[in-house]
């Protein structure tokens, strides 16, 4: 068998770690995001040795261990470097997203934002714009001025890059109209969306965000003995409160009528995992279907004794299943998520098992490279085993043939 083309979407570039304090307006560069090294004695016997802290308001004192399986290297800003790990994990494209410059392109407070936006939307058009066949940066584009986010749409797009990114949870909502000018200039520029995990929602005047408070608890947790209370936490963030955002993303895009309005769009969703596509696919078309046994003539409200008995009347009485026949939209919610919406996975079982349900369009598979909770360096182990009983025209669509379709991946010639 030969070997599967294989697109991660879900990769992330190691910003060179004075990137911002370097190249922002000067009067922003207290605030930018920056990072630095510091070496320790192992925490543990055979553990790390090299941390790496980063600033940023919000995300002030973040901390990570060196990623051990890139073996000491750190391809901070080397798409030769990047290229060289893809080769030797038998990827032949990535999507790749921002790493630790996520928690300062997203925020309340639109110039800091927008400048980091520029910053790196910069630095990627001087060193990534060469190595587009195989590599493919989005562009952070913060929604809280739509004048600029348009701008910058037409300033990457006209550059070259193809790919944005947007926060999952966004300043507006996404059935706000107003974002029609920012899907219009997607489309002109013929770009395609991107939504990945943790981006969004940073409140700068709050010292301690959501996401450090978690990181926190997550830390104090690991640190004691699991109990009743934790375990049930633990299965209630996890498996529950992580997939709210991806679901509302999707939910408001639909509702809004988005990809009737620009079929032209794919909207990808990194690194959400996918395990509750099934479910929230059955659930929307459920919401607009009246079902077998459910009475079309079914009254449910509050009766007044004082009003006419006329449906004018009783405005507080309704059919309630009527509403489930007014859907606004030719295809049903469950077809646009199998015609534009994408939702990466590295490691889940239940959403390759789940794939006819979804559509096997609508699952695409990324390495989280060069993270520690992907799987570079045993991509190719993970798939064969992940993907035993899978049909090979399924199989390859998954690992890398739909988003090369939607992306523009040359594809080797099939014999």
């Amino acid at each position: 068998m030969s070997k599967d083309f294989v697109v991660s979407a879900d990769g992330h570039i190691l910003e060179p770690i004075d990137l911002f304090k370097t190249r922002m307006p000067e009067h922003l560069r207290e605030r930018a995001v920056w990072e630095e090294d510091f070496e320790v004695e192992p925490l543990v016997e055979g553990g790390a040795r090299v941390f790496r802290r980063l600033h940023t308001p919000g995300f002030d004192g973040w901390t990570i261990s060196r990623y051990r399986q890139t073996s000491g290297r750190t391809p901070e800003g080397d798409p030769e470097h990047i290229l060289e790990d893809l080769d030797s994990d038998g990827v032949d494209a990535c999507v790749m997203h921002p790493n630790l410059s996520i928690f300062g392109l997203y925020s309340d407070d639109h110039e800091l934002s927008i400048a980091h936006a520029r910053v790196y939307n910069g630095y990627l058009i001087e060193r990534f714009l060469p190595y587009r066949d195989r590599i493919a940066p989005t562009c952070p584009i913060p929604l809280t001025d739509i004048d600029d986010a348009v701008a910058e749409i037409e300033r990457v797009t006209s550059a070259g890059f193809k790919t944005l990114l947007l926060p999952g949870i966004p300043p507006t909502t996404y059935w706000d109209p107003e974002l029609d000018r920012v899907w219009n200039a997607a489309r002109d520029g013929g770009a395609q969306i991107f939504f990945h995990t943790q981006t969004g929602g940073v409140k700068m005047k709050n010292p301690s965000s959501s996401t450090m408070r978690v990181v926190k608890e997550n830390a104090r947790q690991v640190n004691q003995p699991v109990t009743p209370k934790s375990a049930a936490e633990r299965l209630y963030t996890q498996s529950v409160l992580s997939t709210l955002v991806p679901q509302k993303v999707i939910c408001d895009l639909i509702g809004a009528g988005v990809p009737e309005r620009f079929p032209e769009l794919h909207f990808s969703l990194i690194e959400f995992n996918a395990h509750w596509l099934s479910s929230l696919v059955g659930a929307m078309d459920k919401a607009w279907t009246t079902g077998i046994g459910q009475d079309s003539d079914w009254w449910i409200g509050s009766w007044d004794d004082d009003a006419p008995a006329t449906v004018e009347g009783q405005s507080t009485m309704s059919r309630i299943f009527l509403l489930n026949e007014k859907w606004p939209y030719p295809l049903m919610p469950s077809e646009y998520v199998q015609r534009q919406f994408h939702v990466s996975f590295s490691d889940d079982p239940a959403a390759v098992a789940a794939r006819h349900v979804t559509g096997v369009s609508s699952l695409i598979w990324g390495s989280d490279y060069p993270h520690a909770e992907g799987t570079f360096r045993r991509s190719q182990e993970l798939i064969a085993d992940q993907f035993k009983g899978v049909p090979d025209d399924e199989r390859k669509a998954i690992v890398g043939g739909t988003l090369a379709d939607v992306l523009g991946f040359k594809q080797p010639a099939t014999v």
